[in-house]
């Protein structure tokens, strides 16, 4: 009997080795299947490390960010850098320690690029850096890091084509040149470099004649490009042709400028923005601005996060492969009405 009990015992331990074998084979098997938070039945959470929420673009951007993770089912916590790369460094860390399944940064500095790669590829963390890109360098060294974003030096070609097709090109005084102001983001970030440089690029590859009359740093801020363009108006007056803005919100405050000094745009001035906020595609619309770039949010917001799944279902990057554009839309007074929401 007792040799019966111990034969018993020791199928019944066989039986059971053997089911543990088949579960680590099904394991096995969906290894690199892109994992959502749908498909492993479990909420996953996911870190958004925003530069700061006072940003027009950027709070559309965040707001279609987590509305599209909750929607598949994500543990979202959006934080706000305010502007401080100290602060968002901190945060970063924080979500590190809490053990997030996946991070989203909006970096406060592009010059910090190279600590947040390293502390996200010593947590071994899948994540997306967004809107300001990183060189490829940078990212070149952590295989589960991608880049989504928009080619900047379209947007700037854009806003230069925008000019190129004014009845004048921009000439508005007839005296064979273009001189204008150009009001900057922030000169560190790669998208105030490129959109800077490419605007006027391409003038003077479409063979005009330009003068910089002023170049300031306006830090994306409205009151700060109101305050450039009133500086800038009352310094060069009529000889100001076109304004250059990096982005909408300080073109809108240098439209308050222009209205003030009683310019009139697209008539005796120009002025330009990127982004395609609602409150600049009603001035295009109303014909007080000339033109904007869309800056597509939600198309962002929809790549970043399918990259972000991608990289959870071990989906890994090939230096050189790791930045995604989405591309801008050139945006005039005959198709803004399309754009507002």
């Amino acid at each position: 009997m007792k040799r019966f009990f111990a034969l018993m015992l020791s199928a019944a331990m066989c039986l059971s080795l053997a089911a543990c074998g088949g579960n680590q084979a099904a394991d096995t098997s969906t290894s690199g299947d892109t994992q959502t938070a749908e498909s492993t039945g479990e909420k996953l959470k996911v870190g958004v490390c925003i530069y700061k929420f006072d940003d027009a673009f950027m709070t559309t951007y965040r707001n279609a960010l987590q509305a599209q993770l909750e929607e598949k089912g994500y543990e979202v916590t959006v934080v706000d850098g305010n502007n401080d790369q100290a602060k968002q460094t901190e945060q970063i860390n924080t979500f590190i320690t809490q053990g997030v399944d996946a991070l989203i940064i909006n970096p406060v500095m592009t010059s910090a690029a190279d600590s947040i790669i390293a502390s996200v590829k010593q947590a071994d963390i899948p994540t997306v850096i967004i809107n300001r890109e990183p060189t490829a360098d940078q990212m070149a060294a952590y295989e589960k890091l991608v880049y989504v974003g928009c080619d900047a030096a379209q947007s700037g070609t854009f806003q230069g084509e925008l000019i190129l097709e004014t009845e004048n090109k921009g000439d508005i005084n007839g005296d064979g040149k273009i001189s204008y102001i150009m009001i900057q983001g922030d000169p560190e970030n790669i998208d105030a470099k490129l959109r800077t440089e490419y605007s006027v690029k391409a003038l003077t590859d479409a063979g005009m004649t330009v003068e910089q009359l002023d170049l300031q740093r306006g830090d994306w801020d409205r009151n700060k490009g109101q305050e450039i363009a009133q500086n800038d108006l009352a310094k060069f007056g009529d000889q100001i042709e076109v304004v250059f803005c990096n982005n909408d919100d300080m073109a809108i405050g240098a439209l308050q400028a222009i209205q003030a000094a009683g310019r009139t745009v697209n008539e005796d001035i120009y002025l330009v923005g990127v982004d395609a906020l609602d409150a600049a595609l009603n001035e295009v619309v109303a014909g007080n601005m000339t033109g904007t770039v869309l800056n597509d949010a939600n198309g962002q917001a929809t790549q970043a996060v399918a990259s972000m799944e991608d990289l959870l279902g071990g989906k890994t990057f090939a230096a050189g492969e790791q930045s995604i554009y989405v591309d801008y839309v050139k945006v005039t007074p005959e198709n803004a009405q399309e754009y507002i929401k």
